[in-house]
């Protein structure tokens, strides 16, 4: 009994070869088959058999959790990057994975200290000029009372006692002095409102220093990149391509590497749109590393992508994107970390027996397939109704029998 394996690669041409090389297998498998065919007509024989139907496919190991690294820091500050572990590197969690140089912003945190010193000698300063002002005030006023007191003896004072004109001068130095004294009183309420806001000025200016000090310093305290949990530290390129180099200078909160948590890995497979029916959850894919057939493993597909897309500008062909889960334990077992390629056979049908006719004798209009079998009275179109559909062969459910036969590559002057 015959096994059928249908497989296709990522080549469309290769694809179209594999076709071809089936039609010829047939045709010479069906040499001794009983009746011959007509001359011009390929033929094949339906038999229950042993199916396999796959397609083969690669991809690339990705992981499903992905940590993006910044450059430590507040606001948009500068940083020299002046360490880091290598490129693709396995760290644990807390490990230092990077250090970062900030002379710029010690050189702001000395001249934000500079200031607070200035502000607080400048409040002190500030604080003694009021206290003067008040002083002198305070003595004004004193002498004010002072001489208002010995006026206003005097303006009282009998016109027998004193002479008239010093009663008189009395009466104007009365008043006088307190128009003095209300313009002192003026003065003082003054000197306070004034004292007030140039107290709130220093203090709103030391505020804003204190406020920078603390910023700057947890600045120069997020000099260290840190791994958040275990994974692979991958660095990231720039709009242009590049990675983090040593020397290079960077601004805090920029985007610097990623940590692939290895914990949940997978692997993004595709296959081209035209080769992609059947794809679906939960069929089983068997999977390795390009090279290592011995680390293989099956798992079913996990996600599929709702259309088709194009992976490059340069490249017109549309692929189907897939993803299988890798069982941690294996993706241990092995080493394996995210970037390697794999190949697989994603696993469409696979029965100990089963009837199937290539899909070179398959007429489709919709969902409707239609075969040609040869009869003794000639070709005879029937419909049959298709099961699992691989890239070269097709299960057939029902519409056929052991035994017969269907013309390859048939055509409407098949029916004639």
């Amino acid at each position: 009994m015959s096994r059928h394996h249908a497989r296709v690669t990522a080549n469309p041409f290769r694809a179209a070869r594999d076709y071809r090389l089936a039609l010829w297998l047939s045709i010479g498998l069906l040499a001794g088959c009983g009746r011959e065919p007509p001359a011009d007509s390929a033929v094949e024989a339906v038999r229950a058999t042993p199916l396999l139907l796959t397609i083969e496919t690669q991809g690339e190991l990705r992981a499903a959790q992905v940590t993006q690294l910044a450059v430590p820091g507040e606001g948009f500050t500068s940083r020299q990057l002046v360490w880091m572990v290598p490129d693709g590197s396995r760290v644990a969690k807390n490990d230092v994975v990077a250090r970062f140089s900030a002379a710029r912003v010690q050189l702001e945190f000395d001249k934000a200290l500079h200031e607070l010193e200035r502000n607080r000698l400048a409040r002190l300063a500030k604080e003694a000029e009021l206290a003067l002002g008040e002083h002198r005030l305070a003595v004004d006023r004193a002498r004010v009372e002072s001489e208002l007191a010995i006026a206003a003896r005097y303006a009282q004072a009998e016109i027998t006692a004193i002479a008239r004109n010093m009663i008189l001068d009395a009466i104007t130095d009365e008043r006088f002095l307190r128009e003095k004294q209300a313009v002192l009183d003026w003065r003082e309420d003054q000197s306070a409102v004034r004292g007030d806001a140039e107290r709130r000025v220093l203090e709103a200016r030391q505020q804003a220093v204190a406020t920078q000090l603390r910023t700057l310093a947890a600045d120069l305290g997020a000099l260290e990149l840190r791994a958040p949990h275990d994974g692979i530290f991958l660095l990231s390129a720039d709009w242009s391509g590049e990675k983090p180099r040593l020397g290079a200078q960077f601004f805090a909160g920029n985007d610097f590497a990623t940590l692939p948590d290895q914990r949940a890995l997978e692997v993004e497979l595709r296959v081209p749109q035209l080769e992609a029916e059947g794809i679906a959850v939960g069929l089983p894919v068997r999977l390795h590393p390009i090279g290592e057939p011995a680390q293989g493993f099956e798992a079913p597909i996990t996600w599929v992508a709702h259309a088709p897309r194009a992976v490059s500008r340069h490249e017109p062909m549309r692929y189907l994107v897939f993803r299988v889960a890798v069982p941690e334990a294996v993706a241990r077992r092995d080493a394996w970390v995210p970037g390697q390629t794999f190949v697989g056979q994603v696993i469409l049908k696979s029965s100990a027996r089963a009837l199937s006719v290539p899909n070179l004798a398959l007429l489709s209009a919709g969902d409707s397939h239609t075969v040609y079998v040869l009869t003794p009275e000639g070709p005879q179109q029937r419909r049959v109704v298709l099961g699992a559909r691989g890239p070269a062969r097709s299960e057939v459910l029902e519409g056929l029998a052991e035994g017969e036969r269907v013309l390859l590559l048939p055509t409407a002057r098949d029916a004639e």
